[in-house]
């Protein structure tokens, strides 16, 4: 049985809180990943930014729907929902994009553990953490390719 740290991804490419959105697609275009782990000054992990999240940008913005009740109007969609959103389709930087604080594996958890978690919340990319240190990033590619038959040496 695999566990993430046969198949995880050790050499990591990385961004800072303050990159800009433009150099952060550059970078995942160039290197074909779908996600990075976002460090701040110290190597510590603050976030992640994935294609979804950039992909954002070119959402239209929702405009919420009202409907009168005793006079008054009330929101369908909450305001907090579309303050995120217009940051998210305004960012300029990484920060105003990525994803805070994200969902995190170790090392030794078996691969069908992180592949339901993947389905379960749609995730592409985790990143891989031992002891509060970012020692690796595992996406549904490395997942697949466990599938895949061993080539006799």
């Amino acid at each position: 049985m695999f566990k993430v740290k046969d198949i995880m991804t050790r050499e990591l490419i990385t961004v800072s809180p303050e990159t800009e959105i433009v150099q952060a697609t550059k970078l995942l275009l160039e290197n074909r990943i779908n996600g990075v782990p976002v460090t701040d000054e110290t190597g510590k992990l603050v976030g992640i930014l994935c294609q979804s999240d950039l992909i954002a940008q070119q959402k239209k913005l929702p405009i919420p729907s009202f409907f009168t009740f005793l006079n008054g109007l009330i929101p369908l969609t909450s305001m907090k929902k579309i303050e995120k959103q217009v940051q998210k389709i305004a960012a300029i930087t990484v920060a105003q994009a990525m994803t805070p604080n994200p969902v995190t594996v170790k090392p030794d958890m078996d691969i069908e553990e992180v592949a339901a978690l993947m389905v379960d919340k749609n995730f592409n990319t985790i990143p891989v953490v031992d002891e509060g240190e970012l020692v690796g990033i595992v996406g549904k590619e490395d997942i697949l390719r466990t599938l895949m038959p061993r080539s006799e040496e």
